[in-house]
């Protein structure tokens, strides 16, 4: 089960515009995963406080701000100035963020990317080489509700490449990020419980508190024909679409056995997957569904891993799969 798929459109600030690589043998829900960005060889980072250039504008928590160009040389060192303190929870490496930003060129002031105007945040994971080194380790310590500027030298940046034609070889970066969220593995679902009042479905949990989630499979009943996707907590964020990547804390059992061959729980990691490249159970059983909640899925094997089903994952091609997924997140 090995395809390559279409180059992703990515925000400017990601290393790599990478396609997707192989399917990893721990997420089997996954018909191809997402490729790590390419190891970086960043030098010992040293963090100082300045210069970053000022924000002229929109100086405001969640508004698009105006940064004035970069007065006088930029420092050799990253550069990281808490604009306006936040008091919610501090990112830590692995840990997933929530952010709106403006970048732009220091020397120049030119701005590059940002996702205020399109009006949807970014979510990635920090300190793992998803995202430029300056983001690894500028935003570290951040707390949530904070706004920090970054003044990211080249080496920490795009390099002597730089990033053509928007970014300039050898440029320093700046960068206003409003954290807007931070996950990790005690992540879950936040929302109203749905009464789950069908004997024929499978019962899930509702605890809220990022532990496993409990799959009860209703002894002696037949396995549905068709897709089944039913809220068990609906939340009230913004509606998944098919071009949604997802950040996802997940579960998977067979319907048969009850056995559990994939987990997120299980691995204490959450995981993100552009929806375009799930299995179709996925794919049509999350969009249109809201981020926040807690849904059930009952896949047949058509919608899963066809008659060829996964041995990897323990799957048969006549396997029904039972999923509860929590949407935590989309970008």
């Amino acid at each position: 089960m090995r395809r390559r798929s279409a180059l992703l459109a990515v925000p400017a600030l990601l290393l790599t515009a990478a396609g997707c690589g192989s399917k990893k043998q721990s997420d089997p829900a996954s018909s191809a995963s997402p490729s790590a960005s390419p190891s970086s060889s960043a030098p010992p980072v040293k963090i100082v406080s300045g210069p970053v250039p000022a924000i002229t504008g929109g100086t405001k928590f969640g508004q698009k701000p105006v940064v004035a160009k970069g007065a006088g040389k930029p420092s050799t060192d990253l550069a990281v100035k808490t604009v306006l303190p936040g008091n919610g929870p501090a990112v830590a490496s692995g840990d997933y963020v929530e952010v709106n930003y403006l970048g732009q060129i220091y020397e120049t002031g030119k701005v590059f990317d940002n996702s205020y105007d399109r009006h949807a945040t970014f979510t990635t994971q920090i300190g793992t080489g998803k995202v430029i080194p300056g983001w690894d380790k500028g935003l570290v310590g951040a707390k949530t509700g904070s706004r920090v500027e970054l003044a990211i030298p080249p080496a920490l940046g795009y390099g002597a490449k730089g990033q053509p034609p928007t970014i300039p070889a050898n440029s320093t970066l700046v960068f206003v990020t409003d954290i807007v969220a931070v996950y990790n593995a005690s992540s879950s679902a936040k929302g109203k419980d749905i009464p789950q009042t069908d004997a024929a479905l499978p019962k899930i949990g509702t605890n809220t508190d990022g532990k496993d989630v409990s799959i009860t499979v209703p002894k002696g009943k037949k396995a549905p024909t068709k897709l089944v996707s039913e809220y068990v907590i609906e939340g009230d964020g913004a509606v998944v679409k098919a071009s949604d990547t997802l950040l996802l804390q997940y579960k998977g059992v067979v319907w048969d056995t009850g056995k559990e061959f994939d987990a997120t729980y299980t691995r204490k990691q959450l995981a993100d997957f552009p929806l375009a490249q799930l299995i179709k159970g996925w794919q049509q059983g999350l969009a249109g569904k809201k981020v926040g909640s807690r849904v059930m899925l009952v896949v047949p094997p058509a919608l899963g891993y066809g008659s060829a089903g996964n041995p990897q994952g323990g799957i048969k091609g006549t396997d029904t799969l039972v999923f509860t997924l929590d949407i935590i997140s989309k970008g």
